[in-house]
């Protein structure tokens, strides 16, 4: 009778987590075992009989020098793209804040929003028509006389990351914005009110009151752009495919070279596993930061 009853109760919960458990195993868990396993293996998929290894390809991956550069790369186009995407997100966030007339202000909203509309496909057709050396960008640095004329900004070693950097800036930015935006729409006015009776002027009721206030939204939503940044892959591979050389090569473009380039699975596997684990650091820094937060 009581497994009866119990079954009566639970079959029908049990009966609508069952398909999403299913695929939560086939298409997460299975393949990351997967991935994990053949990293221990020599060469598997293509090898028939491949045999263990152990920790070889881990070995190999921190002792190899494009491996050493891919991380370098990816470190340097993180923080700089989540550095910009912060200072440009708060400061647009702060313009739209602003006590200005309303259909002005959505107009601003729209616009400034439009790049996240896009898809990452979208954003590297757009930079790289943008940044063509017959492009808009080249005319108009080159009639200032910034660049010379003909550049070629992603063909470019010194100009390759910069490049990149610029259009993710574009097309990630407005997420930080939109959220900056509602963390400064629940800071109470009164604490306003209250610094410009004490004589507080505008840049000091920004470092007093806005950043402190923010602090929490802005670590937390710094953290989040920082885990997407560091494994992001596809408006690498649209605009650069890692070149020129190795020069916006980064752990993503590596690891997909490496499997379907140079057929090594068992490498590509193992600096995978090595991606997956510092991104799972940088989610136990977010997940503090969010429990710290609330």
């Amino acid at each position: 009778m009581v497994f009866k009853k119990f079954l009566r109760k639970h079959l029908v919960a049990y009966a609508f987590l069952g398909p999403a458990t299913i695929l939560l195993i086939v298409l997460l868990f299975y393949p990351i075992v997967l991935v994990v396993w053949n990293s221990f293996l020599d060469n598997s998929i293509i090898n028939p009989s491949p045999k263990w290894v152990g920790l070889r390809h881990y070995r190999w991956a921190l002792a190899d020098r494009v491996f050493s550069k891919a991380l370098k790369n990816t470190l340097v186009f993180t923080i700089s793209s989540v550095a910009l995407h912060l200072i440009i997100g708060l400061g647009f966030a702060l313009l739209l804040n602003a006590s200005i007339n309303r259909r002005i202000q959505t107009f601003f909203r729209v616009l400034l929003i439009l790049p996240w509309t896009f898809t990452v496909a979208i954003v590297a057709i757009i930079w790289r028509l943008l940044l063509d050396p017959l492009g808009v960008v080249n005319y108009l640095l080159s009639l200032i006389g910034l660049i010379k004329p003909g550049l070629v900004w992603f063909g470019d070693p010194q100009r390759a990351m910069q490049a990149l950097i610029l259009a993710n800036t574009w097309g990630g930015y407005p997420f930080i914005m939109v959220s900056l935006l509602a963390g400064l729409q629940g800071i109470p006015v009164s604490l306003y009110e209250a610094g410009t009776v004490d004589g507080a002027n505008s840049f000091q009721k920004f470092l007093y009151i806005t950043l402190p206030q923010l602090k929490p939204v802005i670590l937390s939503i710094g953290l989040l752009d920082f885990i997407w940044t560091y494994r992001l892959f596809e408006l690498i591979w649209l605009t650069t495919g890692g070149g020129p050389g190795r020069a916006t090569e980064t752990l993503g473009t590596y690891i997909y070279k490496l499997a379907f380039t140079q057929y090594q699975f068992s490498r590509a596997s193992a600096v995978a596993v090595i991606l997956a684990l510092t991104t799972l650091v940088l989610a136990i820094f977010y997940l503090r930061a969010q429990k710290a937060s609330e």
